[in-house]
């Protein structure tokens, strides 16, 4: 160990289990100072991740406390305030998790060089997936997969690093001034999950005796059988190689999402334009601007039941449905014609998980202008629901204007009779010039 001061820089990192820049930097220095730096310029995307946030910061605070540390808390820009932590505790050494975003990676080129200025030692580690993006590379050239299957059948095959504890002791200096974390504010979403490691790593041990059922039940809508970590992993209460290593079989279905975000996260580091240009070369884009379309789309009042219901269950939970997911940014992008970027949008404000690199990606998929090798593929919703909603109930349950409604007519309540029609409160479906999907006729 060095007798000496390192900082830890927590960004989407927030646990100290499996946490290498933690580990690495507590095993190598007798003082430690746990940073986070609150980023006036990320304020105010999205009042669900905010709380979330707080949340977690407030259960990493204690966990570090546990051990005998504790969490700084500063705001402003992280690069000032970390070297200016760094002035104040005589620190010689910082330590990052690499991330893939242009923010992220903004910050850890200015870090780079303000750390060279002020002769520290900066060091980037792994944590926040389970291969790190580039480290897979195609046998036919290319810097990274651009294709799922065979990049999961590499990653599948791939030696992964040895998951960590945490560390038992954490020293701070003495002296410095650790700050308050900010207690949660409200968010926009009424029913949404609470932040922080330990209900992560309690949601993982609880969920993981369905993980037999989980390929038969993840695309039930109404039974809502998912796990739901992904705001988790998102924030990093969770490490994505402990939920893949408890998860076991690495072909399984359920690894097999887990192998999809690191997909994408390798997609960003190649192509940080993900959430602004079209990945797909040559992808056309002839997209319809419609305010009033796009605004029932983001409230839930489109007349598609199914679709209503996801948007709803976003907008009351801050989380969605995989499913659900799919077939609304199908029927934004493919049946409204609607420019995908204005769906990643309203996800982003809304969806406790939204980051660029699953968020972007995911929509891209669906537009027909990312990685899908179908880009042209669409998804009918009426049957959709009839397949994964079968009796309705996920529609009811976030519909309830048609909660009178019986059985599969619930997901064309247009094809009722007039006079049932009127004494429902639910709007007729969207009209789009120049369209005339089956499922309406």
């Amino acid at each position: 160990m060095t007798a000496g001061t390192a900082i830890v820089l927590f960004t989407r990192d927030l646990r100290v289990h499996d946490h290498p820049a933690l580990a690495t930097t507590c095993a190598a220095f007798d003082r430690v100072v746990p940073l986070y730096v609150l980023d006036p310029a990320l304020a105010g995307l999205s009042a669900n991740r905010t709380r979330f946030l707080h949340q977690a910061l407030a259960d990493l605070r204690d966990a570090l406390r546990e051990r005998g540390g504790d969490l700084v808390v500063r705001r402003g820009d992280p690069v000032a305030e970390t070297i200016r932590l760094a002035g104040e505790v005589g620190a010689t050494a910082v330590a990052l998790s690499a991330d893939v975003s242009n923010h992220a990676r903004r910050r850890e080129r200015r870090l780079r060089a303000e750390c060279e200025r002020h002769r520290l030692r900066l060091r980037l580690f792994p944590g926040l997936t389970v291969v790190e993006p580039g480290a897979l590379r195609p046998g036919g050239g290319g810097d990274h997969y651009r294709v799922f299957s065979p990049y999961h059948r590499a990653w599948a095959a791939a030696r992964w690093r040895d998951e960590l504890a945490a560390p038992r002791r954490i020293a701070l200096p003495d002296g410095v001034r650790v700050g308050r974390v900010p207690a949660p504010p409200a968010g926009e979403s009424p029913d949404a999950a609470t932040g922080g490691e330990r209900i992560a790593r309690q949601r993982l041990t609880d969920w993981l005796p369905e993980l037999g059922r989980y390929d038969d039940q993840h695309d039930d809508m109404a039974g809502d059988d998912t796990s739901r970590l992904s705001p988790y992993l998102r924030f990093g209460c969770v490490s994505p190689l402990s939920v893949a290593n408890r998860a076991g079989d690495r072909s399984g279905p359920f690894v097999r999402q887990v192998c999809w975000r690191d997909f994408y996260y390798q997609v960003t580091a190649a192509f940080p334009e993900i959430s602004t240009a079209a990945y797909r070369r040559g992808a056309t884009e002839q997209w319809r601007y419609d305010d009033d379309a796009l605004t029932a789309w983001a409230e839930g009042r489109t007349g598609m039941p199914i679709v209503d219901a996801g948007m709803r269950q976003m907008r009351a939970q801050g989380w969605q449905h995989n499913r659900a997911r799919l077939i609304t940014a199908g029927y934004l992008t493919k049946h409204l014609g609607q420019d995908w970027r204005a769906g990643v949008a309203v996800f982003f404000r809304w969806l406790l998980d939204g980051d660029v690199a699953n968020n972007s990606g995911n929509w891209q998929w669906v537009a027909g202008t990312g990685n899908d090798t179908k880009p042209y593929r669409g998804f009918n919703p009426v049957r959709q629901a009839e397949r994964y909603d079968p009796a309705g109930d996920y529609v009811r349950r976030w519909v309830p204007e048609l909660s009178a409604v019986p059985g599969k007519a619930i997901h064309q309540p247009w094809k009722l009779p007039e006079d049932v029609r009127r004494t429902l409160d639910y709007p007729p479906p969207l009209s789009v010039p120049g369209t005339d999907p089956v499922w309406l006729r």
